[in-house]
């Protein structure tokens, strides 16, 4: 399978199976254009034309190459190069589906990462927020005690194998309402990593409206990476993101830009809403209000919200997220680089094949743990209580849902096999597929044509820079 798309007169094909990306000229891709539309078309996913197409590389030669070209000097022109390339692997190349299969069969995954739920209350107000607003359930509210949180150590030490590097995100709510606990868990973590030979990498997830010089460098000594929530330009962040009696930005802003200004392990953390389509401005914002790690994503919403994110919006969305990435390559030989999360790909690496296949391993390799100590498969799932993997007294008890989930990836899912972003989305948000379809098997259709944009727009960026 090939990808073609073009972004700002530039014409690019993805070899979905190598990973090989390649430039080529308008009369390749119109070329490659068709064979994929015969390759469709032979496999029933395509209208008939008004002339029978067969596929370019088959075994037949190249005699039937000569139908996919309107003259003899395309044909001629274009088809050495192209032949070589799938002689070398570099297109059309076929998928090791058996090696990927048996992989995914001695597959054992270990917990590797906990979410844990520091606060289940909050000083702001967001619309969107999934918690609630920050308050979650009336059953399950208030602060993590010490006690659960060294528990919730011990129970990612227990689960995580012979892993050594293990994940802990704080979280909320806002986690900085229970800060002193933060502090007393890390210090424990510093001490039982020692004793098992574990690493623990923390994260801090917050609002930013609690920091102060004290806590700000406590953060940069003892966490690995801190995410600053902020939604863009102030009309559009305090139109959503608000306290009690008003808008967050002006508080916010100072505060966080002190975090940023003091490390470079950190990202400011935004949603989008319909309210702001043109959410490339919000980006370009926070760039120049100086943050260099930027993230602003998609509000997860049900369709009937005001805020939510509708089919109808998807083109003015595409043509901003390709204005954004010609604008991150401008400032780039402006020397005013940043980094915009999704934008970040090295195709030339990347990730191993576990991790494409699966992504971010929720339910199996990554869970939520709650104040009162329940377990979930991730954040975006707790409060449901027919997700509740057991608890950290219990240990987990509901091993089917483990199982469900881990099963839950792109070769298991007929949408994500057929589709050529398989191996960069690795089958999306599945807590986003749930809340759209009611299944973690079936990916939000909305999601993943944003997700399939992000990355044509990545790979455009990759290719200008090489």
């Amino acid at each position: 399978m090939i990808h073609c798309f073009c972004i700002n007169s530039c014409n690019l094909v993805l070899d979905v199976n190598s990973g090989a990306l390649h430039r080529v000229d308008d009369m390749t891709i119109d070329l490659l254009e068709k064979a994929c539309y015969a390759k469709s078309k032979k496999n029933g996913l395509a209208e008939a034309g008004n002339r029978e197409r067969s596929n370019a590389f088959s075994a037949t030669g190249e005699t039937d190459f000569e139908l996919f070209c309107d003259d003899a000097h395309v044909f001629l022109g274009a088809f050495p190069e192209l032949r070589e390339l799938v002689e070398k692997g570099q297109l059309f190349s076929a998928e090791n589906t058996d090696a990927v299969n048996l992989h995914m069969k001695d597959r054992k995954p270990v917990v590797k990462a906990l979410c844990l739920h520091i606060a289940h209350e909050c000083n702001l107000r967001c619309a969107y927020c999934f918690a609630g607003q920050g308050n979650y359930s009336e059953n399950d509210r208030g602060l993590m005690p010490l006690e659960i949180g060294k528990k919730a150590l011990d129970f990612l030490i227990e689960h995580s194998g012979t892993r050594r590097n293990l994940e802990v995100d704080f979280f909320g709510g806002e986690p900085m309402l229970n800060f002193d606990v933060v502090k007393e868990i890390v210090a424990y973590g510093r001490k039982r990593e020692a004793e098992a030979g574990k690493n623990f990498r923390f994260t801090l997830t917050t609002n930013g409206t609690l920091l102060t010089d004290e806590n700000i460098e406590y953060i940069n000594e003892n966490f690995d990476n801190v995410v600053l929530s902020i939604d863009g330009r102030k009309h559009v962040n305090d139109k959503m993101r608000t306290f009690c009696g008003g808008g967050s930005y002006e508080k916010i802003l100072p505060l966080i830009k002190r975090v940023a200004d003091s490390r470079e392990n950190y990202y400011v953390r935004g949603t989008f809403t319909r309210h702001n389509p043109d959410f490339a401005a919000d980006v370009l914002h926070l760039a120049d209000a100086g943050f260099k790690n930027i993230s602003v994503e998609p509000v997860v919403a049900p369709p009937e919200m005001d805020y939510a994110i509708t089919e109808e919006l998807l083109p003015a969305l595409f043509t901003d997220y390709e204005k954004l990435a010609e604008e991150v390559l401008l400032r780039e030989k402006d020397g005013r680089g940043e980094n915009f999360f999704h934008f970040e790909m090295d195709i030339t690496g990347g990730p191993c094949i576990a991790k494409r296949v699966t992504g971010c391993g929720a339910g199996s390799e990554y869970l939520a743990v709650t104040p009162s100590g329940k377990l979930y498969p991730c954040h975006q799932f707790v409060g449901d209580e027919k997700f509740q993997i057991g608890d950290l007294e219990t240990g987990i008890i509901k091993s089917e849902i483990i199982n469900d989930f881990a099963s839950c990836h792109v070769l298991s899912k007929p949408e994500c096999a057929e589709c050529w972003a398989r191996f960069y989305c690795s089958g999306g948000c599945i807590a986003n597929a749930y809340h759209a379809n009611g299944s973690i098997h079936i990916p939000d259709k909305i999601s993943c044509e944003l997700m399939r944009k992000r990355i044509e727009c990545a790979l455009y960026i990759f290719a200008m820079r090489s």
